[in-house]
Order: C-alpha cells, then structure tokens, then sequence
C-alpha cells in the first residue's frame, strides 16, 4: 500500500428523516443567522423548503434564502449570494439541493470571508484560498459527491469557462443525507448523476500510480459494480428505498477521496467535459459519458493490464488476452451508458459535429492556451485534447 494522508471531517446524517436534525446540528455548528441556497423550484413544490424553514425558524434560527442556482452553476449568483450574507451578516450556508447547489453555497461561503477578493479570482487561480465559512447541506440527488469532497466547480457565464477548484476548505462541516428525497428526482437526472458517481471513481482508478494498492481497488471496484446493479434497479423502480440509499452513500464516497487512498487523481475526462459544459452548458454527466469510452481508447495502451483488470473485475470480462479484454471493458462501460440513455458522442449530445475551429478553441482553453498538460494516466496536452474530440466528433 502507499502512503496517503486522508481527512474528511464531513459530519453525515444518513437516513429517513435525516434533514429533521437540521436545526440542532446547524445550533452545534454556531449558526445563529443563515443564508440557504438552493436551486430550482422542486424543493419548493415538494415542500422540503418550506419544512425546513419552518424547523429554522420554530428553533430561534434567522434565516434569508436565494434560489435560481442553474447545472454548471454560475459565478453571477455566487457573487449576489456573498452580498446577502455580507448584508444580513449572516454566519452559516445550507444548500438544500444537488452538486451545482453545494457548489455555490461552498462559493459564496468563499467570498463573504474574503469579501475584498472577487470570488472568481480564487477559480482562476488569481488568489489563494485561505478562509471561508461553515457549509452543511440537505442532500435531494445522489451524484456530484459535492457533500464530502474538497472540490467545486463553477462556470463564469461572460467567458464560457468552467473550473474546479480543490481545496480542504470546500469539505462541509455536516451532510443530510436522506434517500426519499431523491424519489421525485427525474429519470435523466438520476442516471447522469449515477454516471457521475462513477466517473468520480474511475477518475481515480486510471491514474499514474501502477504499485499495487489492493485494498484501495477492491472499494473503488465494488462501488462500481453497485452502481451498475443499483441504477438499474433505481430506474426501473423508481421509490425502491435501497437502491436510492445505495446510489446516495455511493455518491458521498467516490467523491471524498476515500477510493483514491495511495493512488492519486487523473480527472483529465472531466476537463475534456467541463470545456463542453462550459460551452455548450450540457449537462455535466452527459459530457463525461460523451468523452469517457473515447478517452479510454485513446490512453488505454499506456496500461493495458490495468484496463484489463477493470474488465474483469467491474464486468466479468475473463476471456481472450489482456488487450482484447481491455477493450471488451471500454465496450461494456459505454455500453452501460447507452444503456442508461447517455450520450457517447457530440451527435447524442446535442451539440452535433463541430468544426475544427471549435474542436481547437475546446482545446485551447482545456490546455490554457497550450501551456498545461492534465491528468496523470496520459498527460492531455492540447494536440491530444484535440485528437481525443475528434474522436467524439460524429
């Protein structure tokens, strides 16, 4: 095994009924006045809202709200949510939503405790982050892992760019996570964030690391495979309780960096998507799924023990040599999406062929104007990223 240092101090409420302990944890976390950020108006119609707001108030908490957070969430409403808690001088976030709602709410945090900072600036790169204040989160989708990791991503809508930003401070100090809520979820939705859950995990799988880290493959394995069996399950049942409980706790683990424990992260599939989402404004996992099985045949040389291992222990694949069961394991994960209803291809996502124009501008701002290399299990450089589009380009 490698060496690793490992911390998540994401307190998680797990359950039926879990958002009910909202007010006596936020109390225990020193939350007297609190903005709560979420996003379309399902919470609202389900009434979710509006019992948490009453569980706010009937407990002595203060609280304002802002709504409308978009998928890919932009930087213009984090930047009106900093005002309100600068204004109301509030001390406390809570997203009530999905992976575009935690992710503005661990931005806003951001920006009200470096209120002189534009809060893109820490993005971009421009500053460092250094303080921010207490997040918790009432879970509604299983997907982004947002409620336990230590990332963000946001999109800046005057550029078209979207960028992650990791950092400790972006790990939520508690998480409610109850799987009824998940119920109402739409079929897409529930299946691209699933998709997304696992693409957390292969992200961390495919990486530069090639020493054995048995333990640490056997978890990422197996929440694969139960997200396959779990999906299916979900989508044909669509209140099946276990299978949405699974999805979830799924989720909230292959994000918080438990599956790459002496291995590292790659993440160069989710770059290549996030220039689509940034873009286009597709829908997060539909751009993963997009690029993924062409990622795969691209790099898949560099190890091809290593995908034939994939094979065989997420599909069953057991016949034929390493290279041509490393390629039935790309096939039957794109499969697997296809499957889902998930786009494989710039045709099915709505985005039809491009021209080289836009493939090369995808390209440049992927690799910073051709000055960055990402991932680690084939470093993409700009003349790669262009190839690996190409290949998704029909």
């Amino acid at each position: 095994m490698q060496s690793f240092d490992f911390k998540c101090p994401t307190e998680v409420v797990f359950g039926r009924g879990a958002e009910e302990q909202v007010p006596e944890k936020l109390k225990a976390y020193g939350a007297k006045r609190i903005l709560i950020v979420y996003g379309g108006g399902s919470v609202v119609r389900s009434g979710l809202l509006g019992r948490i707001e009453c569980a706010l108030t009937t407990a002595g908490l203060v609280f304002t709200s802002i709504g409308g957070v978009q998928p890919n969430p932009r930087v213009g409403l984090v930047r009106e949510g900093v005002r309100r808690v600068l204004a109301h001088q509030l001390d406390f976030i809570l997203a009530v939503g999905g992976g575009s709602v935690i992710d503005s709410a661990k931005a806003i945090a951001h920006g009200a405790a470096n209120p002189d900072t534009d809060v893109w600036d820490f993005w971009c790169g421009r500053a460092q982050l250094t303080q921010s204040m207490p997040v918790g989160v009432v879970l509604t989708l299983a997907a982004a892992g947002s409620e336990t990791s230590d990332s963000a991503v946001l999109t800046n809508e005057d550029t078209g760019k979207k960028q992650g930003l990791n950092s400790p401070l972006n790990r939520p100090v508690v998480a409610f996570l109850n799987p009824e809520l998940t119920y109402s979820v739409p079929k897409h939705q529930l299946v691209a964030g699933s998709c997304d859950i696992l693409m957390h995990t292969l992200e961390r799988y495919f990486t530069a690391v090639k020493a054995v880290n048995a333990f640490t493959d056997m978890v990422a394995e197996a929440l694969m495979r139960n997200v396959v069996t779990q999906l299916r399950v979900a989508v044909a049942h669509p209140d099946d309780y276990d299978a949405r409980s699974e999805l979830m706790w799924c989720g909230s683990v292959s994000h918080c960096n438990f599956t790459e424990l002496g291995r590292c992260k790659d993440f160069a599939c989710h770059r290549l998507g996030h220039e689509l989402s940034g873009m286009f404004d597709v829908t997060h996992g539909d751009s993963l799924t997009t690029m993924w099985g062409w990622w795969a045949e691209y790099v898949y040389h560099d190890d091809v023990a290593r995908f034939a291992h994939y094979a065989e222990a997420v599909w069953d694949v057991h016949e034929g040599t390493d290279e041509a069961k490393a390629k039935a394991g790309i096939a039957a994960t794109v499969a697997f999406f296809r499957e889902m209803g998930m786009p494989t291809c710039f045709s099915e996502l709505g985005i039809g062929e491009l021209n080289q124009v836009t493939i090369h501008n995808l390209a440049d701002s992927f690799s910073a104007g051709g000055t960055k290399r990402v991932g680690s299990f084939h470093p993409i450089d700009k003349a790669t990223a262009i190839e690996i589009y190409n290949l998704a380009n029909h």
